[in-house]
């Protein structure tokens, strides 16, 4: 339930040497004693496994410290999701006590399942509980859409909730005045989310915006999908923003640093750092 070892939680990319390296750097490291100090990061992540932590290392500027924490979820049902707050919390109070100056709160659909209403309330509670700045992915991810102005979104998930939970999530945008033109589900299980190949993953993005039009942007859920790489090549062939988890929190994570530094190479999110 609590910080693990690198090897714990690197799975495929720690087998590349660089991203190994940047990992290891940033969690051992001491920021707070480099000229170049920005602040500390509390992450807490749904499960340690698949790639993105490694990868939000990778690309966050020099000088952001990370310290990762798990819930270690293992069916992502709704119950689940459900009975997970009171972890979330646990997890925050730790974060909170080792001086992080914002707190990345990942699992969107938790959240989501909340409403935007009740999330806030629960997070703003948070906020003067522990005296710390933080922000659940799902806050995250409409912000993005909002700095991006998008209006209507296609969203794309790994469908391990089924029709049900895609409802939820297709709810919770429009109840934060974002339209939703379709959100399609890839039929992949939890446990397999973090195996499917990006090209399925591009593949099924392309036909899924051919199939529903309208959309000024699309949207991909959840950082086990290994989607980062293809923000850039789909936003130049869909011509629309792509919102992908990992980048959006990036962003945030800037801004919420007072950091400006544009990453090029992973879409116009990152690229042009909308306020």
């Amino acid at each position: 339930m609590d910080t693990l070892k690198c090897s714990a939680f690197t799975r495929r990319s720690i087998l590349r040497s660089a991203a190994g390296a940047g990992l290891t750097a940033a969690l051992t490291a001491s920021p707070a004693k480099a000229a170049n100090y920005r602040g500390v990061v509390g992450n807490i992540k749904p499960r340690p496994t698949g790639s993105s932590l490694v990868d939000m290392i990778k690309l966050l500027p020099e000088g952001i410290g990370v310290i990762p924490v798990f819930l270690n979820l293992t069916q992502g049902s709704r119950e689940e999701y459900g009975s997970s707050y009171a972890t979330y919390e646990k997890h925050i109070a730790y974060l909170a006590s080792q001086k992080c100056n914002v707190i990345a709160i990942e699992g969107a659909p938790p959240f989501m399942l909340l409403g935007p209403t009740r999330e806030a309330e629960m997070v703003d509670g948070w906020k003067r509980k522990y005296n710390t700045d933080m922000f659940t992915s799902s806050q995250n991810q409409v912000n993005a859409f909002k700095a991006l102005k998008a209006k209507r979104i296609l969203g794309i998930t790994s469908g391990s909730g089924g029709p049900e939970m895609n409802k939820v999530y297709a709810k919770y945008f429009e109840d934060n005045g974002i339209g939703v033109v379709a959100m399609e589900g890839m039929g992949v299980e939890f446990n397999s989310i973090p195996d499917v190949p990006p090209a399925t993953i591009a593949s099924f993005v392309k036909k899924a915006f051919a199939e529903h039009k309208g959309a000024d942007a699309v949207y991909i859920l959840g950082s086990s999908l290994e989607a980062l790489p293809l923000i850039a090549p789909l936003e130049r062939e869909l011509g629309v923003p792509v919102v992908q988890a990992i980048a959006a929190r990036i962003w945030e994570i800037q801004k919420r640093l007072h950091v400006h530094e544009p990453i090029k190479g992973y879409g116009r999110l990152l690229e042009t750092l909308p306020a």
